[in-house]
C-alpha cells in the first residue's frame, strides 16, 4: 500500500511499496522474503537502510532466541527481522515530525520505550517495563527494533525520532553504524561514573565493545587504561585506540598484571566485555577498595560470585542494556571531532543479498573479523545516480 496522506514524502527518494528483508524462521534459518514497507506514525520516521553492521547479539538472537522476545516468547517463525546496528537515509516523516528532514543521514538506538512506565519517566529506557510485550501492536509505544519488533537487515523500517541520531557527512556509513557500538561503551562508564578523568580504567575483552570502550574512556581522559585479551592482534588494535597498557591473559595472570601496573593498588574502574566464566571475581580481584565494576556483556551460563569478596571491600556493579541514556550522541560527538579512530575495528563488508555470508564471517571470525557491515545497494545506486 502507499504511504498514507498524513505521512510527508518526497520525490527525491521514492518508496516502493514492498522491499526485500531477511526473516527468521527456525533457529539459524533465515530467508530473504518480500515484506510490506512499513508506514511511520506519529513521532517515527521511515528510515532506509544503507548499512547495518553485525553483533554478538545478533547472531544469539538469530541461533538461540534471547535476548529477543516477540510476542512474550522466542522470536522464531513469528515473521521477524533481525539486525539492530543500522544507519540510512530518511525518506518519510511521520504526522508533526519535523525535528528531522527527508534525505538527513542519520543512525538510530535500538530502543524506543514507552515512555509512560517508571523506568522510561526516570530516562531509563533501555529498562522499559513494556519491554517486548507490544509486538506488532506498538500503540504501548514501546519499539526495540531487532529486539521486540522488525530490524534492519531489510532495506526500510520505522524508528521513533527518539532513537535518531545525526550522522555527519565526513563520516561514511560503515563508520556510522559504529555509533550504536560506541554508544555502548558510553553508556557503561556513564554508569561507573562518567567523569572519569585521571582515573585507571581495566577494560577485559578486546570485541567490538571492548575496543570501544578503551577508546571512549582514553578520550574522557581515563589514565592508565588497561586492556585485556586472549589475541595478540586484537590487543595491538587497542593501542592504536588509547589502551596504556595491554595484557594476554594466555600468557600472564591479568590480576597480578594490573596489581603491578598500579603499584598494588588496583584500578579505579572494570568495564567487563568477555563474558568469561571467572570475569566478575577476576574484575572484583583488579579493582580497588570501592571501586566500580561495569558487566557489559552476556554470559552463557550464571558464574559463581564471591560476593563476601564484594561486600568486604565496598564494591559496586552495575549492569547495562544497550545504549541508555542518550549516550549513542555523546559518542557521535566523539567520532565526528575523530577523537578516535572506531573504523579500526571495521574489518568486512558484504551486500545485502550476502548475509548469509556475513553472519558467517562474524560467528566463526572468518580472516579475523571483527565488525562486519552489510549495506544495500539501492543506496549505492541513488548515490551514484545524484554524481
Amino acid at each position: 500500500m502507499p504511504m498514507p496522506t498524513s505521512v510527508k514524502t518526497s520525490s527525491d527518494y521514492p518508496i516502493p511499496e514492498t522491499m526485500q528483508a531477511w526473516v527468521l524462521g527456525d533457529p539459524g534459518q533465515l530467508t530473504l522474503e518480500d515484506k510490506p514497507v512499513p508506514s511511520p506514525a506519529r513521532a517515527e520516521v521511515l528510515v532506509r537502510i544503507d548499512a547495518v553492521a553485525i553483533c554478538a547479539t545478533d547472531l544469539e538472537i538469530i541461533h538461540h532466541g534471547p535476548p529477543a522476545q516477540i510476542k512474550g516468547g522466542q522470536p522464531f517463525n513469528k515473521g521477524f527481522t533481525p539486525g539492530h546496528e543500522y544507519m540510512g537515509t530518511v525518506v518519510a516523516l511521520g504526522p508533526g515530525v519535523d525535528e528531522y528532514a527527508i534525505g538527513e543521514r542519520v543512525t538510530v538506538e535500538i530502543h524506543a520505550g514507552c515512555g509512560q512506565c517508571k523506568r522510561c519517566r526516570q530516562g531509563m529506557y533501555t529498562s522499559c517495563h513494556n519491554y517486548g510485550k507490544n509486538y506488532g501492536d506498538v500503540d504501548k509505544g514501546h519499539r526495540a527494533n531487532g529486539f521486540t519488533t522488525d530490524g534492519g537487515f531489510c532495506e526500510y523500517q520505522v524508528n521513533n525520532i527518539n532513537t535518531l541520531v545525526h550522522v555527519d557527512d565526513t563520516m561514511s556509513d560503515e563508520e556510522a553504524t559504529l555509533v550504536v557500538t560506541a554508544g555502548t561503551a558510553m553508556y557503561g562508564l556513564t554508569e561507573l561514573g562518567g567523569l572519569v578523568a585521571g582515573e585507571s580504567v581495566v577494560v577485559t575483552g578486546p570485541g567490538p565493545i571492548g575496543l570501544l570502550g578503551v577508546a571512549v574512556a582514553k578520550a574522557l581522559g581515563a589514565q592508565p587504561v588497561i586492556l585485556t585479551g586472549t589475541r595478540d592482534n586484537r590487543l595491538e588494535i587497542g593501542r592504536k585506540l588509547g589502551a596504556d597498557h595491554v595484557i594476554n591473559v594466555r600468557k600472564e595472570d591479568p590480576v597480578e598484571a594490573v596489581r603491578r601496573l598500579t603499584e598494588g593498588k588496583g584500578v579505579d574502574y572494570v568495564v567487563e566485555c568477555s563474558a568469561a566464566a571467572n570475569a566478575v571475581n577476576e574484575a572484583a580481584q583488579m579493582v580497588n577498595r570501592g571501586g566500580k565494576i561495569c558487566l557489559a556483556a552476556f554470559p552463557h551460563e550464571a558464574p559463581p560470585v564471591d560476593i563476601a569478596h564484594l561486600v568486604r571491600n565496598n564494591i559496586y556493579i552495575y549492569g547495562i542494556r544497550g545504549e541508555g541514556k542518550t549516550a549513542t550522541h555523546r559518542a557521535e560527538a566523539f567520532m565526528r571531532q575523530k577523537r578516535f579512530d572506531a573504523t579500526l575495528i571495521h574489518t568486512h563488508t558484504f551486500d545485502m543479498e550476502d548475509l548469509p555470508e556475513a553472519l558467517r564471517y562474524a560467528k566463526d571470525r572468518v580472516e579475523d573479523a571483527i565488525k562486519v557491515v552489510v549495506k544495500n545497494k539501492h543506496a549505492q545506486q541513488q548515490q551514484v545516480a545524484a554524481e
